[in-house]
């Protein structure tokens, strides 16, 4: 078996449980099935993450939000996390790095190629912010490296990388039974929508679909500090009539009674939640009639996609980006092209067979099944990569000193 670094990104802890950490979670994910599968994982992250196999510390504390202002701070702690990574990756054990942004590999490229390991970066965001920004001509010569294997998350996301070398597609994976079963449809349920609060997600169009539909909706997500994101929140404000925070709230077995239905008796019929957690999501998806994924642009994947149909509860989406890869239209939902077609959608939600929804996760968006992708592309590139004596020595003198900060733990 293979001892892989995973060079994780530090916006949130790698835990399983966060509101909202997209990217960790996925890291969490891949670092709990590889151990599953036997491989060594070694996750270098914050110290207030919780991985399945072996943590190595390298800040004490996540930066805390997707979007901060980019301070001297913030700088500091980034160039600690990446230095205490690449002081780890060249220990000389390392069979292959894994990373989840384009700096990472910008930052420990130079050095890890001395010792011929290669690295995967799995491609998160959408391919104009990797090569049509400032630094796109440099990255793009950095990714098309022969030591570096550009993994896509979707068709859609490998197309958009057309004449980049990347590898064969790895969907996203969740852990099917952590996640609670819907039984059967519920016609008399609310409409529910979940993700950052931004202009891209469409909360202002299932705002639209709710009030033609006469359904009660629940919005859930964080308000990132962006201007435009604060802008597009306060023009939702006044289509929202209810303005109300969950999060704090214990969840155990009264959650519906005592968090769900009392919103549901109510007369308000657009509610905004604020940011939730994982268990709490889980909640919310379970006893929703549908989730509306109504985005505006092309994402490469969309987990809300997979959480939401664990639980048996179909996604009505607009089919942009991967949604046609993920939703199986008309068995596990429906993927449209127009509000109208959205709304008449919603008059066909209760035909979707929950167990449908749920077994459609289970057989293609597992964490088995992403790790095992994941093992088998490690393998190959681990032996095409494999150099005599790479394990003889671990190589010093690569950083100017010592950085004393991050240590490790087991």
């Amino acid at each position: 078996m293979l001892t892989v670094l995973h060079v994780a990104t530090i916006n949130q802890p790698v835990k399983p449980d966060l509101g909202y950490g997209p990217i960790e979670m996925v890291i969490h994910n891949i670092d709990r099935g590889l151990q599953a599968l036997g491989h060594r994982s070694i996750v270098a992250c914050s110290g207030d993450s919780c991985v399945a196999g072996e943590h190595y510390v390298t800040v004490d504390k996540s930066i805390g939000d997707y979007w901060t202002e980019d301070t001297t701070e913030r700088h500091k702690t980034m160039n600690m996390h990446l230095s205490m990574a690449l002081d780890r990756a060249m220990m000389g054990d390392i069979d292959v790095i894994h990373t989840h942004d384009v700096k990472a590999v910008e930052y420990i490229y130079d050095a890890v190629s001395s010792l011929q390991v290669p690295i995967v970066l799995t491609l998160h965001v959408a391919a104009k912010d990797y090569l049509l920004t400032g630094a796109g001509r440099r990255w793009y010569k950095l990714l098309s490296s022969p030591l570096v294997h550009c993994v896509p998350i979707s068709e859609y996301q490998k197309r958009e990388y057309q004449g980049l070398n990347t590898e064969d597609v790895v969907y996203h994976g969740i852990e099917v039974e952590n996640y609670p079963a819907k039984k059967s449809p519920d016609p008399g349920s609310y409409l529910f929508t979940i993700g950052r609060i931004t202009r891209d997600k469409g909360q202002d169009k299932a705002i639209e679909v709710a009030k033609k539909t006469g359904s009660k909706l629940i919005i859930a997500g964080c308000v990132q500090d962006k201007i435009a994101d604060r802008d597009f929140f306060a023009e939702l404000k006044s289509s929202v009539d209810l303005f109300v925070d969950v999060g704090k709230q214990p969840v155990n077995s009264d959650y519906y009674e005592r968090v769900i239905k009392p919103l549901l008796d109510s007369d308000k019929q657009i509610i905004y939640i604020g940011e939730i957690s994982s268990a709490h999501k889980k909640q919310w998806y379970l006893h929703a009639r549908a989730t509306l994924f109504p985005i505006q642009w092309g994402e490469p994947f969309g987990l809300v996609l997979i959480e939401s149909m664990a639980c048996g509860t179909p996604v009505i989406a607009f089919g942009k980006g991967a949604v046609p890869e993920i939703i199986v239209n008309g068995k596990t939902g429906f993927a449209v092209d127009s509000p109208s077609a959205m709304i008449e959608a919603v008059k066909c939600i209760d035909s979707i067979d929950p167990d449908e929804c749920r077994r459609h996760v289970r057989n293609h968006f597992s964490i088995t099944s992403m790790a095992c992708k994941y093992s088998e592309l490690y393998q190959h590139i681990a032996i095409d990569h494999e150099t005599p004596g790479r394990y003889s020595r671990p190589l010093t003198g690569y950083l100017q000193k010592p950085l004393p900060h991050g240590i490790p733990a087991i």
